[in-house]
């Protein structure tokens, strides 16, 4: 279908500039910035994290203006990525980084901030039960088993109980944890098993393998937000799985850049966020400070690496999609 609008001649199918994905940038500059607010425990200047969370809460407000322009005056865009059967996962994206815009709001509108954690919660569990849920009727392919099917219910459970922690509410948090924990090892085996078995992803797809390196850090930094920050067993056995994933993915870093750097890299920035926040933690009690510096600054600089390769992007006319 062809819409003219003035002089201008626009086909309705061609792909919106900006897709639901884009959001793993807020999303990997709010967990970031986290991070590196509760850093300032141990002498890290305050501003930078503050910085950092505005600059992803910038980014998360013209993401969702842009969304609402998209749903109200491109709607068949809005419609094509709901039914899309990998690219809907991202929209679970949206509540995520509204619950994690709800934790940087905190200490300065704390009720504007609850309002923000309550909409989000409310939006990922209703997501959840559409996309989610809607897998137990069989409909399921699986070249569409990546790990962007963990976004759904794993990293919006574990964002929700790391946030509820925060506020204090500890046993709703450890409901969320335990429906992120469990939807995790039932999705983990068949997420493995295809990416180890199915056709290997396509070059603009593969980013979204380090969606794999999430689950355990954002899982331990949710637990650590609940249990007081203390380093025990099950701690140490997340940070363990988590430091293997990232081997894995260094490892496969020149083929899922094959084709250079893209925005689909920020599918790591949730991981890496929440890994730079349990350095911050394994720093502040002491155990294992070393690994605490490393987890932290490798974090960062990687995050930091993203934001230099999407500037990049920008300058050379390459962010938005075409």
């Amino acid at each position: 279908m062809i819409v003219r609008k003035g002089d201008v001649c626009m086909d309705s199918k061609q792909p919106f500039p900006i897709p639901v994905n884009y959001f793993s940038i807020s999303l990997g500059l709010l967990s970031l910035g986290l991070a590196w607010r509760s850093a300032a425990v141990w002498g890290m200047p305050q501003s930078i994290g503050e910085t950092v969370l505005a600059a992803g809460g910038v980014s998360w407000g013209l993401f969702v203006l842009i969304y609402l322009y998209k749903c109200l005056y491109r709607r068949e865009n809005a419609l094509a990525e709901l039914h899309d059967v990998i690219q809907c996962c991202f929209i679970s994206l949206i509540p995520i980084t509204t619950i994690l815009m709800g934790a940087a709001l905190l200490p300065y509108m704390p009720y504007l901030a609850a309002a923000f954690v309550a909409v989000g919660i409310l939006g990922a569990i209703c997501f959840a039960a559409y996309r989610s849920g809607g897998l137990w009727r069989g409909r399921h392919v699986v070249d569409a088993t990546t790990p962007v099917i963990y976004l759904p219910t794993v990293a919006a459970s574990f964002a929700s109980a790391s946030v509820l922690g925060t506020l204090g509410l500890t046993n709703i948090g450890l409901l969320f944890l335990g429906a992120g924990a469990f939807s995790w090892l039932g999705l983990e085996a068949a997420v493995l098993q295809r990416l180890r078995t199915g056709t290997a992803l396509p070059s603009p797809l593969r980013g979204v393998i380090g969606i794999q390196l999430a689950p355990p850090f954002v899982g331990c930094a949710a637990y650590l937000a609940l249990n007081g920050g203390q380093i025990d067993l099950l701690a140490r056995l997340l940070i363990g799985y988590g430091l293997l994933n990232l081997i894995f993915l260094a490892r496969l870093l020149p083929w899922i850049m094959e084709k250079g750097f893209a925005v689909s890299l920020w599918a790591f920035s949730f991981g890496l966020g929440s890994m730079a926040a349990v350095g911050v933690r394994l720093q502040a009690t002491g155990v294992m400070p070393g690994l605490g510096t490393a987890l932290f600054w490798g974090g960062s600089i990687l995050i930091g690496c993203l934001i230099m390769g999407t500037l990049l992007l920008m300058l050379r006319g390459r962010f938005l999609l075409r």
